[in-house]
């Protein structure tokens, strides 16, 4: 039988010479990488295999696929793109970034293991680690992991994994990942990043140190508000196995639909990070002057506390912006409740610019004492810049603005 790694060599042999002979620009390996046109009637795109099971030539001799559970087609290539792009061998995609969270803990820790997480994630990784895996006795400290020191201090005996994610969601606070890498490695712990706010566009991980990389791929990696996805990718290849052999057991694949249509969403990922991070700065420039607006946060400015490390670890600074409102909750409330072009939602990475409140959205699993604690107030408000002009943002910004004058 083959495995799930032996799949994806047998079904991808010949990958697109393009990196090869002509160039190996990220915009062009984002288009060509992992695809080839299909053998049997030459289409330019990936076919969706919308099936649930294969037919087999004998008992045990089969063409690398047996059950859509286990190993799809499609799936096969949107994981073979992920991997070439990050420099690995291939990623293991999930049906949401919360299954591949839920993969990385159940594949690598069993009861008694410790976990050294980021203070500030996103909700749902904090409602998984503080109320689902307590149950079957894995524990967590949570930790400001912009300070490395913090990170040696809380590793135990029992300590297996060192999971930040940076920038965080929704302050933007940084983590050095070189450096907790380092920390992490002279105990012999695996380092996870998730790395879905800047994608292997403007931050690699790997090339840092780390061990492991997770999106969720429903954000810039689609970047369309399709689908919901996750992916996990592993420089060891042990270690991947194990991903595959979880996701199998929980049966939590990506649907080849969803996965086609994330094939297509990357294909500009480079050209759309690049936009994000040029409106973004603009935005952020506008908003800084505002007498409506404090604690504006942005790494690309120069009162960001850690400017220098963003310029050091990153190719850019994103398309996220965090700020208050002068007036706190009430007038935050008003904005969000007023844009026209801004999309209330909660989500990021999109084409289209949303607007997010973060305590009462996703980041209301988290108590309330905590969340301020890390700096998540009542009237934080999280810009995910969109494609849009940037002036027309601007204009709804401003107009909603107003509101907090009556």
């Amino acid at each position: 039988m083959l495995n799930e790694l032996e799949i994806i060599g047998k079904n991808h042999s010949k990958i697109n010479d393009i990196d090869e002979t002509v160039s190996s620009g990220f915009a062009t390996r984002c288009i060509h990488s992992g695809i080839t046109p299909d053998p049997v009637t030459g289409a330019i795109l990936t076919p969706i295999y919308q099936t649930a099971t294969y037919v087999q030539n004998a008992v045990g001799e089969h063409k690398g696929y047996t059950y859509s559970r286990s190993a799809n087609p499609t799936v096969s290539v949107l994981e073979k793109k992920l991997g070439e792009l990050e420099n690995v061998a291939t990623a293991v995609c999930f049906v949401t970034g919360m299954a591949a969270t839920t993969a990385l803990v159940l594949a690598l820790l069993k009861s008694g293991d410790h976990i050294v997480c980021s203070d500030v994630v996103y909700g749902g990784t904090v409602r998984l680690l503080q109320q689902v895996l307590i149950k079957f006795g894995v524990s967590v400290s949570f930790v400001d992991t912009s300070i490395p020191e913090n990170v040696s201090q809380a590793i135990t005996k029992n300590t297996k994994l060192i999971f930040i994610e940076t920038p965080a969601n929704p302050t933007l606070k940084l983590s050095d990942i070189s450096a907790i890498s380092a920390i992490s490695h002279e105990h012999d712990i695996l380092v996870a990043v998730d790395n879905t706010f800047l994608t292997a566009v403007l931050q690699k991980p790997f090339d840092l140190g780390a061990d492991i990389v997770l999106y969720s791929t429903t954000k810039y990696i689609d970047g369309h508000n399709a689908t919901v996805g996750g992916a996990l990718l592993a420089k060891n290849n042990s270690i991947t196995e194990k991903f595959y052999f979880i996701r199998n057991a929980i049966g939590s694949i990506q649907s080849p639909f969803d996965a086609w249509l994330i094939l297509q969403g990357i294909k500009t990922l480079a050209l759309r990070l690049e936009q994000h991070c040029i409106n973004a700065g603009i935005i952020a420039d506008y908003l800084s002057q505002h007498e409506q607006i404090k604690q504006l946060t942005y790494p690309e400015l120069q009162t960001f506390p850690q400017h220098a490390l963003a310029k050091l670890q990153q190719s850019g600074f994103g398309g996220i912006i965090t700020f208050e409102v002068v007036g706190g909750y009430d007038n935050a409330l008003k904005v969000m409740n007023a844009v026209r072009l801004c999309a209330l939602a909660e989500s990021l990475g999109s084409v289209e610019t949303m607007i997010t409140h973060p305590a009462s959205m996703t980041h209301s699993p988290i108590p309330a004492e905590q969340r301020h604690a890390l700096g998540i107030s009542d009237g934080l408000i999280r810009l995910s810049v969109g494609l849009e002009n940037p002036e027309d943002i601007i204009k709804d910004i401003e107009q909603a603005l107003l509101q907090c004058e009556d």
